[in-house]
């Protein structure tokens, strides 16, 4: 979706996706590097879309309100992006069979 707003923002000129590191031109905004550029702090020229896994509700108020865009993942594709990253990242134990995830997954 970054690659899509940042296309939509440079006219569809992909030198400023491709010359500006994405944390840059979508900082998320429970980083400090978001927070910064939020409150007006962060540098960097050009647009920017702050993303954020909180609920619009969870925002601050602003003037003018923000456009929002909510993107959802099907739970399936979620479900096994998480399984095979859960095999590879050493911070996760070992997911065990994909059924066995699942439950896991489940249970929340």
């Amino acid at each position: 979706m970054l690659e899509i707003l940042s296309l939509i923002l440079s006219d569809g000129d992909p030198g400023w996706c491709r010359s500006v590191p994405n944390w840059e031109r979508g900082p998320w905004l429970e980083t400090l590097l978001g927070l910064r550029r939020a409150r007006g702090g962060g540098g960097g020229g050009g647009g920017w879309f702050p993303r954020t896994q909180d609920p619009p509700r969870g925002c601050p108020p602003a003037r003018p309100p923000p456009q929002v865009i909510y993107t959802v993942r099907d739970p399936r594709d979620v479900l096994v992006s998480l399984f095979h990253f859960s095999r590879v990242f050493r911070p996760y134990r070992d997911p065990g069979s994909l059924e066995q995830f699942l439950g896991q997954f489940l249970e929340g």
